[in-house]
């Protein structure tokens, strides 16, 4: 058996593959756990650093940058976190300490030993409820966060409008979830560090509600994405190729309609006619005006378009399954290299 380690955060004890972890939240872990099986099927026994202590280490596993030691090992990245979160994801001189780098990133993907993945989903086609069976006209589900670094295309700002412009035009058609939402931020308020314990003060001794359109946090997704009719899906940033992460794939696998914005090349991948593209529209009210006239019928028809395409190979580009299989297929052929050399 070769073994290896995984680095991931701060997750020890195996826990990274532990499907009842309460951090797997919606199968978050799905993709992981998966890759762990594929690469066990080469001989390769993979595991956070403390569970394979007193045995020979051949190789690294690094989910997106981070410092680490250097050392003679053989090590892969999987560089799938945005650069407006992880810079260390965009660096090509850091990228040179892998053998390997598996990224959705055309700049990665531009070197020899850059491989192409998508961020992973968990894609299982069932039947959608209708248009009538929804009782949430439109929502957004995301954490109360800023970025921590100016970017011209940033979007944490634009869903802050979604949730502004709908708290004083349209509350009752829109609801909003996700942690961080009970208390005033800097992600929102961007005053002072005093004002912002003022406004907590509030909230804890007032019952104050910062945001009154919040509906509280989520443990499962799908609860709440299965009874909506349209859910706003922004990615942390647009215009960036390639990057298309869960946000709308699960309004997909919930038979919701996403309004999208994100990749700018999403359409190379996506359907049009499955998602409605936020690109289109000048502001929010002109995206409200436009979902409340759509028909059941053509509801219907969105869903119709959803369904064909997750059972499709573009679809399948971005599975649990592609992803596991590429990764665990390339680290096996090239520790084969290594060895028969």
């Amino acid at each position: 058996m070769i073994y290896g380690n995984i680095f991931c955060e701060d997750f020890s004890s195996n826990d990274l593959f532990d499907y009842t972890n309460p951090r797997n939240s919606d199968g978050l872990f799905s993709c992981l756990i998966l890759l762990r099986e594929k690469l066990l099927e080469f001989g390769i026994e993979v595991n956070t650093p403390d569970v394979n202590v007193n045995r020979k280490v051949s190789l690294e596993i690094h989910i997106d940058g981070r410092p680490f030691a250097k050392s003679n090992l053989a090590k892969y990245l999987i560089a799938g976190e945005s650069p407006l979160i992880n810079t260390l994801n965009t660096d090509s001189s850091y990228w040179g300490y892998f053998r390997l780098v598996f990224s959705w990133n055309e700049a990665i993907l531009n070197q020899a030993h850059g491989v192409r993945i998508f961020l992973p989903n968990n894609i299982i086609v069932s039947d959608f409820r209708g248009y009538f069976d929804r009782n949430i006209f439109s929502c957004l589900i995301s954490s109360n966060k800023v970025a921590q670094r100016v970017c011209a295309n940033d979007l944490y700002a634009e869903r802050m409008s979604v949730i502004d412009w709908h708290e004083k035009n349209a509350p009752t058609l829109f609801h909003l979830y996700g942690r961080g939402w009970g208390k005033p931020s800097a992600a929102y308020t961007g005053r002072d560090k005093f004002i912002r314990r003022i406004g907590r003060l509030r909230t804890q001794l007032f019952g104050y509600k910062p945001f009154p359109i919040w509906r509280g946090e989520v443990k499962v997704k799908s609860d709440i994405l299965s009874n909506a009719k349209f859910s706003y899906c922004y990615e942390n940033i647009k215009d960036m190729p390639n990057y298309i992460t869960e946000k709308i794939f699960d309004s997909f696998l919930s038979g919701c309609v996403p309004i999208y914005w994100g990749a700018n090349n999403v359409q190379e991948y996506i359907p049009p006619h499955c998602f409605v593209d936020r690109r289109q529209f000048r502001d929010t009210a002109e995206v409200h005006g436009y979902l409340m006239n759509i028909t059941p019928e053509e509801y219907g028809q969105f869903q119709k378009n959803i369904a064909e395409f997750l059972r499709s190979e573009n679809a399948y580009l971005f599975s649990i399954e592609n992803f596991a299989t590429t990764i665990a297929n390339s680290i096996a052929n090239d520790i084969r290299l290594l060895t028969d050399r």
